[in-house]
């Protein structure tokens, strides 16, 4: 098979979607050396920076082609569909919604076959949670966008069972194709291991994300704020994340509750710092109102550090019993889950165990293998047609 993967998802700072898309290229250059891949890029620094991510170089089977403009463009619809055509491309798999349609009719196979990785519908499910997104400003824009999506894939991958119900109850009809929406968890990268922790006095809380609403990062200051001032023991928060200037609650109550001295906040920071993050903090805590998947979870575990989490949506599938799950709407519960952790060495000496368990269980290779197995069954299903 000829497959054209949609690399112009990896943009210059990594995150999300970035951040899968390269691993996913990084992990079927091991793990697929028999079917041809082309990966579309739409910078040359990132297309660089990727090939030595993936070492591509060693991989005979992958190529890559610089487009000039990215997925959200008008050329993405009105000129990428004959750039893949010209490819002679067997699939084409967009790691995000936003993919060319016109090569894909509704309700019937095209020539190329299309596979799309759909997250999470945290936009059209709740608005209030990005309310400046554009998506959500746009809202009755992206529902058609998203429903063509759904109308048009052969297939569509999702990272959780939790997503994966929200789809097919708001993308595709839910009893007629239920099976061509499949569950592929995302992986740990291997830079994730554990260090060497040494006991401090003053305790470190960790989070590592974005600021959207969603994410209930406020949630979690407020919840800070009454550790503190418990004066159950001396702790430290560290947010590791860039600030949002559409979302200026979190500094607002930093301000509010006096809070300067007690948190770390670097914004953006690069991946080696973040493992180093995650390896000193003694707690790491995702007090998300929704996820689709919740990789910083998995990612804290495979670090070897105990995990709070929220108790919603995905979160409690893909953390098990490898964490200290809690109501985020709650700020009590957050502040003594987080205090369990911190005041009972024996508890969070059982959560590095499990966690660590946990993450091995999410590998990068496995994601890989079960992407080639969906590739398979909708080249299979083409040849039906």
């Amino acid at each position: 098979m000829k497959i054209g993967l949609d690399a112009r998802w990896i943009f210059p700072e990594i995150s999300g979607i970035g951040s899968y898309t390269q691993d996913l290229i990084r992990a079927l250059a091991i793990t697929d050396d028999v079917n041809e891949y082309l990966l579309y890029f739409s910078r040359a620094d990132v297309q660089a920076r990727t090939s030595a991510y993936a070492n591509l170089d060693n991989a005979p089977n992958f190529s890559s082609r610089l487009i000039p403009f990215g997925p959200f463009s008008i050329r993405n619809q009105l000129v990428m569909p004959s750039i893949i055509r010209r490819d002679q491309l067997d699939i084409f798999h967009s790691t995000n919604f936003m993919f060319p349609f016109l090569p894909f009719p509704p309700g019937r196979r095209g020539k190329i076959a299309c596979v799309v990785t759909i997250y999470d519908l945290i936009p059209l499910l709740f608005p209030e949670h990005t309310p400046h997104a554009l998506k959500t400003r746009f809202h009755p824009v992206y529902r058609r966008i998203m429903r063509e999506a759904g109308r048009r894939a052969d297939m569509i991958l999702t990272i959780s069972e939790s997503s994966r119900e929200d789809i097919l109850k708001h993308m595709t009809p839910p009893n007629t194709e239920r099976d061509r929406v499949v569950v592929v968890y995302a992986g740990v990268a291997n830079q994730f291991e554990p260090a060497d922790h040494p006991e401090r006095k003053e305790k470190t809380i960790l989070y590592v994300g974005r600021m959207d609403p969603y994410k209930n990062v406020p949630g979690l200051i407020r919840a800070f704020s009454r550790i503190v001032k418990s004066g159950a023991l001396a702790a430290r928060l560290m947010i590791v994340g860039p600030r949002d200037a559409r979302y200026p609650e979190a500094d607002q109550i930093i301000e509010q509750e006096q809070l300067q001295e007690f948190i770390d906040w670097p914004g953006y920071v690069d991946e080696p710092t973040i493992r180093k993050a995650y390896q000193e903090a003694d707690v790491f805590v995702l007090p998300s109102l929704y996820e689709g998947f919740g990789l910083p979870v998995l990612e804290a575990m495979a670090s070897g550090t105990p995990v709070v989490c929220s108790n919603r949506a995905s979160l409690p599938e893909v953390a098990g019993d490898a964490a200290v799950l809690v109501d985020p709407e709650n700020l009590d519960a957050m502040k003594d889950g987080i205090l369990s952790v911190l005041t009972n060495p024996d508890k969070a000496a059982e959560l590095r165990v499990k966690g660590l368990h946990r993450a091995a269980q999410f590998s990068w290779s496995r994601t890989a293998e079960e992407t080639v197995k969906a590739y398979q069954r909708v080249a299979l299903d083409h040849t039906h047609v």
